[in-house]
């Protein structure tokens, strides 16, 4: 129904669509990985190592319904404040997933790249994002972007700072801010705003997550955990956006 609905397909065969209401830009905040695994008696590690295995299939399907930017907030700058197991373990996740999932990225056009504050990383994690952002730094299709050590008003202060800082310096004139320039100084320079957010687990919150880009996106909440998280699901949530009346802020 999905498809008849609004989309217009290439083929049978690889699904690629052509026309369609859907979100260039999608953001998701992949939550609840502690709580499945809580339910099933199991440690919160055993939720992110599921939860890793969602991020392998959305990425699969969101490249296959032809969005366009997926960024995953996959790690906070307030995520430090958990154990410390926990933590060294979530800071193993990106090298076990690009080590074995890199391969298929690369078959499948996808560009690897990273906002954060990286140099915060333990060297292994770097190495690995740094090899899936060479190695795919050529890649045409969807942009697969990862928040590692990210936090909107980490990266808001650091932009004024910056701005702050040419200004002294006689570079910039005060009268050239505006929104366009403080985009440029973002993390997200370059790419478009999220046109729709996602947030899993029945949290209904943006817990520092691009608090300057989420301005006018069209948000989708829902009760299930992210280590359950389906393609079905994903598709749903465009289905409802392309439903959806954007105005910002006219009539």
């Amino acid at each position: 129904m999905l498809d008849k609905l609004f989309f217009k397909r290439k083929n049978p065969e690889n699904n690629t669509l052509l026309e369609g209401n859907i979100p260039s830009h999608v953001a998701i905040i992949m939550d609840g990985n502690g709580r499945w695994a809580r339910k099933r008696a199991l440690p919160r590690i055993a939720g992110h190592h599921e939860g890793m295995k969602t991020v392998r299939k959305i990425v699969k399907e969101a490249n296959k319904i032809g969005i366009n930017v997926l960024t995953l907030y996959a790690f906070s700058t307030e995520n430090w404040k958990r154990p410390r197991d926990e933590v060294d373990f979530l800071m193993k996740l990106p090298g076990e997933f690009l080590n074995t999932f890199l391969p298929d990225l690369i078959k499948e056009n996808v560009q690897v790249r990273i906002m954060g504050k990286k140099e915060l990383l333990p060297m292994h994690t770097i190495k690995a994002v740094d090899e899936a952002i060479k190695k795919t730094e050529n890649n045409t299709g969807l942009i697969l972007n990862f928040a590692l050590n990210y936090g909107s008003r980490d990266e808001i202060t650091g932009a004024v700072k910056t701005i702050a800082s040419e200004i002294k310096k006689g570079n910039l004139d005060p009268s050239q801010i505006d929104e366009s320039l403080i985009e440029s100084y973002l993390m997200t320079q370059g790419l478009s705003d999220p046109d729709l957010l996602i947030r899993t687990s029945g949290e209904v919150r943006l817990s520092n997550f691009m608090l300057w880009q989420l301005a006018y996106s069209e948000f989708w909440f829902t009760e299930v955990f992210w280590p359950d998280f389906s393609e079905e699901h994903l598709r749903e949530a465009v289905s409802q956006f392309a439903q959806r009346g954007r105005r910002y802020g006219g009539v």
